[in-house]
């Protein structure tokens, strides 16, 4: 089902610790046209704040994409965390029991559950601490992550919490923002897409990237230059200037632009891969085929 959405928001994320973070940026792109711009904070985002955005003040018809991945492996070994007791269900149920382990953690932050003395056996921490449960190697991927890699992109795992490109942290956060956000707004796949209304998606800004003429080991752009040349490769009006934009920011411009045109697309609503229990368990990223 191909929906007609007003606004695209792409929010670009961080699961750093403390309260105030520049990484997080958050740009919106009219389906009228015109460039995508920036909604800015003067001192940077806080993830309380995008949450309350998101709850309380999001234009109606809009399509969310946060950057983060809304779920952890499952379909490999038919759980989430294999032999733990308390094992989610499903999505929903992970996101409570990652919010209720965190209630106490400031700034939405995550650091209890990857702390929990059960669940940090299945990531893999700094400092050399690789979980019993991790995998080893890479580490477990979801069936979606797998899909991106077979399309020339670079997914990490989720329960990798080590490294410049990691996800992990990030995911973990958004989890629990996911969680403050049922009631209020639709997560696809893990909901069904509504026939009206906004609807959050995860997204993968390497995957908006390659479609503005990118490569995924040079997906990030620097230069005012660079940004509007792939911004015209998404038929999208430039922002105009020279000199330096920070990776966070053209990130979240270039994903708006591209959401607003493969929002049209019916494939992209319709992945070959996604079965009904791997929607319920792990989700999918908006944009792999």
């Amino acid at each position: 089902m191909v929906r007609d959405f007003e606004y695209f928001v792409a929010v670009d994320w961080s699961g750093a610790q403390g309260e105030r973070h520049k990484s997080i940026t958050m740009a919106v792109a009219h389906a009228d046209g015109g460039p995508p711009v920036l909604v800015e904070r003067t001192r940077g985002w806080s993830r309380q704040e995008v949450l309350e955005v998101l709850r309380d003040e999001l234009p109606d018809n809009s399509l969310v994409g946060l950057d983060l991945g809304i779920s952890l492996p499952h379909a490999d070994r038919s759980a989430f965390f294999p032999g733990w007791e308390r094992d989610p269900a499903d999505a929903k149920s992970l996101w409570a029991l990652i919010d209720a382990v965190c209630e106490g953690d400031e700034h939405l932050s995550a650091g209890s559950f990857v702390d929990h003395p059960q669940a940090n056996a299945y990531f893999r921490r700094h400092g050399g601490r690789e979980g019993a449960q991790f995998g080893g190697g890479r580490g477990r991927f979801r069936v979606t992550e797998q899909v991106q890699e077979m399309i020339g992109c670079k997914p990490y795992s989720n329960f990798n919490l080590v490294g410049a490109a990691q996800v992990g942290k990030s995911s973990l956060t958004g989890m629990r923002v996911l969680h403050r956000l049922q009631g209020k707004l639709p997560v696809w796949p893990i909901d069904p897409l509504p026939y009206e209304g906004s609807v959050v998606v995860e997204i993968y800004t390497a995957l908006a990237a390659m479609a503005a003429g990118r490569t995924a080991s040079k997906s990030k752009i620097r230069s005012r230059e660079e940004l509007d040349e792939a911004l015209a490769n998404l038929s999208s009006p430039p922002l105009g200037g020279t000199g330096l934009i920070d990776d966070h920011s053209s990130d979240a411009l270039i994903t708006a632009a591209w959401m607003r045109n493969a929002a049209k697309m019916d494939a992209l609503w319709s992945p070959k891969a996604l079965t009904p229990q791997i929607a319920q368990t792990e989700g999918w990223t908006f944009g792999v085929p």
